[in-house]
């Protein structure tokens, strides 16, 4: 049986980089930043789908009528394979085949390395 993971919303996996003071990109975090544990760098495996953009016509309909309106969605900023520096406090980690994993809002993303 195979399985999906589908983020919700505005929610970000990033796979941590673990005990490095310095990024792959060259990037420094400072030792007393590092100590307290506030911030963490880490690649973007996967993205919700973004910001929900509520639609007019939903507040239209009665409420025993069925839905006739598509949901759309404000895209993130941050993109699958994107490395971050995100705020640790605001993640969740869990572990996922073998792997650890940190699920936290866009919000929390300070920085977006791309190439």
């Amino acid at each position: 049986m195979d399985k999906e993971l589908i983020l919700v919303g505005d929610r970000v996996l990033i796979e941590p980089d673990e005990g490095t003071d310095r990024t792959h990109t060259g990037l420094y975090l400072p030792q007393g930043v590092k100590e307290k544990e506030k911030v963490q760098c880490g690649t973007i495996f996967k993205t919700g789908p973004g910001y929900l953009i509520p639609d007019p016509a939903a507040l239209e309909i009665e409420p025993w009528e069925s839905p006739k309106f598509e949901r759309n969605y404000f895209p993130l900023q941050a993109r699958d394979g994107d490395y971050c520096i995100f705020l640790r406090n605001a993640g969740v980690e869990i572990a996922m085949e073998g792997k650890k994993y940190v699920v936290v809002p866009h919000s929390a993303i300070l920085v977006i390395l791309r190439k």
